[in-house]
Protein backbone atom coordinates (compact mmCIF):
# COMPACT_ATOMS: atom_id res chain seq x y z
CA UNK A 1 0.00 0.00 0.00
CA UNK A 2 1.06 3.60 -1.03
CA UNK A 3 1.42 5.94 1.98
CA UNK A 4 2.27 9.48 1.18
CA UNK A 5 5.44 11.34 2.18
CA UNK A 6 3.46 14.13 3.88
CA UNK A 7 1.87 11.35 6.54
CA UNK A 8 4.92 9.26 6.54
CA UNK A 9 6.59 9.64 10.16
CA UNK A 10 9.65 11.51 10.05
CA UNK A 11 12.53 9.45 10.83
CA UNK A 12 16.00 10.84 13.08
CA UNK A 13 16.21 12.95 16.05
CA UNK A 14 13.49 15.84 17.03
CA UNK A 15 15.71 18.21 17.06
CA UNK A 16 15.22 21.23 14.26
CA UNK A 17 12.78 23.32 13.72
CA UNK A 18 9.23 22.82 14.60
CA UNK A 19 6.25 23.36 12.10
CA UNK A 20 5.90 27.06 13.90
CA UNK A 21 9.91 27.35 12.95
CA UNK A 22 10.62 27.70 16.96
CA UNK A 23 13.56 25.55 18.50
CA UNK A 24 12.38 23.04 20.72
CA UNK A 25 15.90 21.64 21.54
CA UNK A 26 16.42 19.59 25.05
CA UNK A 27 19.17 20.81 27.00
CA UNK A 28 22.75 18.50 27.66
CA UNK A 29 23.79 20.00 31.00
CA UNK A 30 27.32 20.04 30.70
CA UNK A 31 28.04 21.32 34.15
CA UNK A 32 26.27 23.41 36.94
CA UNK A 33 27.87 25.87 39.79
CA UNK A 34 25.21 24.89 42.79
CA UNK A 35 27.44 27.30 45.05
CA UNK A 36 26.56 30.39 43.01
CA UNK A 37 22.91 29.43 44.03
CA UNK A 38 24.02 28.51 47.33
CA UNK A 39 26.16 32.05 47.72
CA UNK A 40 23.63 35.07 45.73
CA UNK A 41 20.33 35.39 45.25
CA UNK A 42 19.54 35.36 41.57
CA UNK A 43 17.57 38.23 40.44
CA UNK A 44 17.65 37.54 36.65
CA UNK A 45 19.28 34.59 34.23
CA UNK A 46 19.69 34.76 30.46
CA UNK A 47 20.67 32.51 27.98
CA UNK A 48 23.97 33.29 26.33
CA UNK A 49 26.07 31.29 23.49
CA UNK A 50 29.70 30.65 23.72
CA UNK A 51 32.33 31.23 21.36
CA UNK A 52 34.71 28.51 21.66
CA UNK A 53 37.66 26.72 19.79
CA UNK A 54 37.18 23.40 18.42
CA UNK A 55 38.72 21.56 21.33
CA UNK A 56 37.00 23.13 23.94
CA UNK A 57 34.04 21.47 22.24
CA UNK A 58 35.24 18.56 21.83
CA UNK A 59 36.38 18.70 26.13
CA UNK A 60 32.77 19.81 26.97
CA UNK A 61 31.21 16.98 25.68
CA UNK A 62 33.05 14.91 27.50
CA UNK A 63 31.79 16.67 30.60
CA UNK A 64 34.70 17.11 32.68
CA UNK A 65 34.01 21.32 33.32
CA UNK A 66 34.18 23.51 36.49
CA UNK A 67 32.10 26.62 36.64
CA UNK A 68 32.88 27.18 40.51
CA UNK A 69 35.40 29.93 40.27
CA UNK A 70 33.61 31.97 37.22
CA UNK A 71 32.69 35.54 36.97
CA UNK A 72 31.16 37.64 34.02
CA UNK A 73 32.78 40.65 32.87
CA UNK A 74 31.32 43.60 31.00
CA UNK A 75 34.89 44.97 28.75
CA UNK A 76 34.35 47.31 26.01
CA UNK A 77 30.75 46.58 24.90
CA UNK A 78 31.73 42.51 24.82
CA UNK A 79 30.46 39.94 27.81
CA UNK A 80 33.32 37.82 28.94
CA UNK A 81 33.43 34.21 30.96
CA UNK A 82 36.36 34.47 33.18
CA UNK A 83 37.62 31.63 35.36
CA UNK A 84 36.12 28.60 34.07
CA UNK A 85 38.16 25.64 33.51
CA UNK A 86 37.24 23.78 30.83
CA UNK A 87 40.08 21.23 30.82
CA UNK A 88 42.62 20.74 27.95
CA UNK A 89 41.42 17.80 25.28
CA UNK A 90 43.24 14.67 26.30
CA UNK A 91 43.95 13.64 22.65
CA UNK A 92 44.68 17.40 21.33
CA UNK A 93 47.74 18.32 20.13
CA UNK A 94 49.76 21.74 19.55
CA UNK A 95 46.44 23.18 18.51
CA UNK A 96 45.17 22.73 22.47
CA UNK A 97 43.27 25.52 24.59
CA UNK A 98 44.30 26.93 27.69
CA UNK A 99 42.07 25.65 30.42
CA UNK A 100 41.04 29.32 31.98
CA UNK A 101 41.08 31.05 29.40
CA UNK A 102 38.38 34.23 29.10
CA UNK A 103 35.70 33.26 26.69
CA UNK A 104 33.50 35.56 24.95
CA UNK A 105 29.61 35.46 25.68
CA UNK A 106 27.03 35.95 22.82
CA UNK A 107 24.39 38.07 23.74
CA UNK A 108 21.86 40.23 22.38
CA UNK A 109 23.13 44.28 22.77
CA UNK A 110 19.79 45.69 24.92
CA UNK A 111 20.92 42.62 26.91
CA UNK A 112 24.72 43.62 27.40
CA UNK A 113 23.43 47.01 28.09
CA UNK A 114 20.83 46.06 30.58
CA UNK A 115 23.74 43.42 32.53
CA UNK A 116 26.48 46.48 32.62
CA UNK A 117 23.96 49.03 34.27
CA UNK A 118 22.73 46.78 36.99
CA UNK A 119 26.15 45.18 37.60
CA UNK A 120 27.15 48.35 38.43
CA UNK A 121 25.13 49.06 41.20
CA UNK A 122 26.29 48.08 44.31
CA UNK A 123 26.18 44.54 45.44
CA UNK A 124 25.02 43.01 42.29
CA UNK A 125 27.32 40.36 39.88
CA UNK A 126 26.90 38.22 36.99
CA UNK A 127 27.49 34.73 37.43
CA UNK A 128 27.47 31.44 35.66
CA UNK A 129 24.96 29.22 36.29
CA UNK A 130 25.35 26.42 33.87
CA UNK A 131 26.79 25.39 30.57
CA UNK A 132 25.34 23.24 28.04
CA UNK A 133 24.20 22.45 24.90
CA UNK A 134 21.21 22.90 22.90
CA UNK A 135 20.57 21.96 19.26
CA UNK A 136 24.53 20.71 19.43
CA UNK A 137 25.50 24.30 20.23
CA UNK A 138 27.22 25.60 23.57
CA UNK A 139 25.15 27.87 25.66
CA UNK A 140 25.60 29.12 29.37
CA UNK A 141 23.09 30.13 31.16
CA UNK A 142 23.85 33.34 33.43
CA UNK A 143 22.76 35.36 35.89
CA UNK A 144 22.55 38.83 37.47
CA UNK A 145 22.77 38.13 41.40
CA UNK A 146 23.15 40.07 44.40
CA UNK A 147 25.47 38.35 47.35
CA UNK A 148 23.70 36.82 50.37
CA UNK A 149 24.95 37.37 53.84
CA UNK A 150 25.56 34.74 56.19
CA UNK A 151 22.06 34.32 58.03
CA UNK A 152 20.73 34.83 54.64
CA UNK A 153 22.16 31.85 53.63
CA UNK A 154 21.17 29.48 56.87
CA UNK A 155 17.67 30.85 56.68
CA UNK A 156 17.97 29.30 52.86
CA UNK A 157 18.89 26.30 54.36
CA UNK A 158 16.55 25.59 57.38
CA UNK A 159 13.53 26.54 55.06
CA UNK A 160 14.52 24.18 52.34
CA UNK A 161 15.11 21.67 55.52
CA UNK A 162 11.28 22.33 56.76
CA UNK A 163 10.05 22.18 53.44
CA UNK A 164 11.79 18.63 53.07
CA UNK A 165 10.67 17.60 56.15
CA UNK A 166 6.68 18.76 55.76
CA UNK A 167 7.04 16.73 52.24
CA UNK A 168 8.38 13.62 54.48
CA UNK A 169 5.34 13.77 56.66
CA UNK A 170 2.37 14.11 54.35
CA UNK A 171 4.00 11.10 52.37
CA UNK A 172 4.41 9.31 55.77
CA UNK A 173 0.96 10.04 55.93
CA UNK A 174 -0.79 9.27 52.36
CA UNK A 175 1.15 6.12 53.14
CA UNK A 176 -0.48 4.98 56.25
CA UNK A 177 -3.88 6.09 54.62
CA UNK A 178 -2.84 3.58 51.86
CA UNK A 179 -2.25 0.88 54.02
Amino acid sequence: MYVPKESQPKQGGGGGKGRDGEKGGKRKIVAQNKKARHDYAIIDTYEAGLVLTGTEVKSLREGRTSLTDGFVQIDGGEAWLHNAHIPEYHQGSWTNHSARRKRKLLLHREEIDKLESKSQETGHTIVPLALYFKDGRAKAEIALARGKKEYDKRQTLREKQDRREAERTISAIKRRERG
